[in-house]
């Protein structure tokens, strides 16, 4: 199974490197974790200039695509040439965004008729595209999902990995990083 992180330039570091590794966490020969962008290496809000494992046109063949958030995404989802290279199917794959990502999933026609989350500075700007926007750290319906502000990255990659694996998988793969709790 391929899970493509969607990344570009100044995306959000939490939301792309929280997923990251929890979705690396998931320990199987036939599991693996591609950040895809447009160019060879994309830098980050806070400076961190990051390799992709691949162009933004293989998320057609994962089983799941999982956008960044960050300033970009207002422009990019107004960039028909862009958008024309993600060609998704969402009958048969997770299709997720994080925070601002959500605008690229509008811009898609991915959210139409559906419910969706997303940062509270991206709110204004994806109700006025019609977009049912609900204040909820994480939204699922059907194969589409959104999580609002960074630590909600865990609950998106815990339904990639229960949607593909089940349960028993996300929770062993989330194990690590829940905070202790007093017995």
């Amino acid at each position: 199974m391929m899970i493509a992180q969607i990344v570009f330039d100044r995306f959000t570091d939490l939301d792309v490197f929280l997923t990251w590794d929890l979705l690396n966490r998931v320990r199987r020969p036939d599991w693996t974790v591609k950040l895809l962008g447009t160019d060879d290496r994309h830098t980050s809000l806070a400076g961190l200039t990051v390799p992709v494992q691949g162009r933004v046109e293989e998320a057609r063949g994962a089983d799941a695509v999982l956008f960044a958030s960050g300033p970009e995404t207002r422009a990019l989802r107004l960039d028909r040439a862009y958008l024309a290279r993600l060609r998704l199917d969402p009958t048969r794959q997770l299709i997720g965004a994080m925070c601002s990502g959500a605008l690229l999933l509008q811009a898609l026609n991915l959210l139409q008729g559906k419910r969706a989350t997303t940062h509270p500075r991206a709110r204004e700007l994806l109700v006025t595209t019609g977009v049912t926007v609900v204040d909820e750290p994480f939204v699922r319906e059907g194969n589409i999902a959104t999580a609002a502000a960074c630590l909600a990255g865990v609950d998106l990659a815990g339904w990639v990995i229960a949607s593909l694996l089940g349960e028993e998988a996300r929770d062993a793969a989330l194990a690590e990083v829940v905070p202790v709790r007093g017995r």
